[in-house]
C-alpha cells in the first residue's frame, strides 16, 4: 500500500476540514445563542455573549414541564422503534422465506406505500384515529408509527435477510425447533447490523417528529418535546432564548444516543458492503 502524503492528500484533508466547519456553523449558533439574553440574540445573533445566561436552561424546564414532555417523547420513541423491529423483522423474513406470488405482491404494496407523500394522508389519517380512539393516546401515537415506518423498515429488512444462509434455518429446523424458534434463535441475532441502522434511522425520525404529535396529541400533557417547543414560538412574540436553551436540551439525549452507537454504526455500515 502507498502511504506517501502527498500534496493532494493534503489539500482532500483541507477541504474535508472546511466541509466539517460548515456543518458545524448550525450548532455554533444554537450553542452561543441557547446562553444569551432576546436582545442580544436578535441584536447580533453570530457573536459570542456579552453575559452567559445558564437560568435560560432552568426557565425553559419549568415552563415547558420538560421532564413530562422527556417521559412522553421517551414513551412514545421506545415502544414504536421497538415494534417497529419485532413487527418488520418478522414479516420481512416470512416474505423472504415463502416466495411466491402473494409475496411479491405484499412486498410491493410495502415498497409503493413509501412513496405516498404524509401530507395527502393527513386529514383522513385524523378523521379515522378519531373514531377509533387513538386521538390524544399515547399507544394511539405509537399504533400510528407503526403503520408509517413499516414499510421502510420492512425495505431494509427485506434486502438484508436476502444474504443470510438459509442452511442456517434447515439446521435448526432438523434439530426441531419450530419457526419462531428459529427466527428468534437463529435468524434475528444475525441481523443485528441492520437492526442497529433500523433502531438508529426511527429513533432519530420519531423523536424529532412534530407533525404526527402534533396532529394526535392534543392535550398539553401528552405534548412531547417538539410540540412542547411550538409554544414558545407564537406568530407575534418568538422567545428565541428559551426556545434555543430548549432546543440543546431536547437533542441533547439523541445527540448521546448517536454517539454510544455510532461504533455499531460503522461495523452495519462495513458488514452490509460485504455482503
Amino acid at each position: 500500500m502507498d502511504s506517501k502524503y502527498t500534496v493532494r492528500t493534503l489539500a482532500l484533508e483541507i477541504v474535508a476540514i472546511a466541509l466539517g466547519l460548515l456543518f458545524l456553523v448550525p450548532f455554533y449558533f444554537v450553542l452561543i445563542n441557547s446562553v444569551k439574553g432576546n436582545a442580544n440574540i436578535l441584536l447580533d445573533a453570530a457573536s459570542l455573549p456579552e453575559e452567559v445566561i445558564f437560568k435560560n436552561f432552568g426557565r425553559v424546564w419549568e415552563l415547558l414541564d420538560f421532564p413530562k414532555a422527556f417521559l412522553n417523547s421517551l414513551l412514545v420513541t421506545v415502544f414504536g422503534t421497538a415494534g417497529l423491529v419485532v413487527i418488520s423483522s418478522m414479516a420481512a423474513w416470512m416474505l423472504v422465506r415463502t416466495p411466491g406470488k402473494l409475496s411479491q405482491i405484499l412486498f410491493g404494496l410495502f415498497v409503493a406505500a413509501m412513496v405516498i407523500p404524509f401530507q395527502t394522508v393527513m386529514i383522513p389519517l385524523v378523521k379515522l384515529s378519531a373514531s377509533l380512539g387513538l386521538v390524544n393516546s399515547i399507544p394511539g401515537l405509537v399504533f400510528i408509527y407503526f403503520g408509517f415506518g413499516v414499510s421502510m423498515t420492512l425495505f431494509l429488512y427485506h434486502g438484508f435477510i436476502k444474504s443470510v444462509p438459509k442452511e442456517v434455518e434447515e439446521s435448526a429446523s432438523i434439530d426441531g425447533c419450530n419457526p419462531f424458534g428459529i427466527f428468534w434463535r437463529m435468524v434475528f441475532p444475525l441481523l443485528k447490523p441492520i437492526t442497529v441502522t433500523v433502531v438508529i434511522l426511527n429513533t432519530l425520525w420519531i423523536w424529532n417528529d412534530y407533525l404526527l404529535p402534533r396532529l394526535m396529541l392534543q392535550e398539553a400533557e401528552l405534548r412531547t418535546i417538539p410540540v412542547a417547543m411550538s409554544a414558545l414560538f407564537a406568530q407575534y412574540n418568538k422567545q428565541w432564548d428559551l426556545g434555543l436553551s430548549g432546543l440543546v436540551i431536547g437533542t441533547l439525549p439523541i445527540v448521546v444516543f448517536f454517539l454510544l452507537l455510532q461504533k455499531h454504526i460503522i461495523k452495519g455500515i462495513a458488514a452490509g458492503s460485504v455482503k
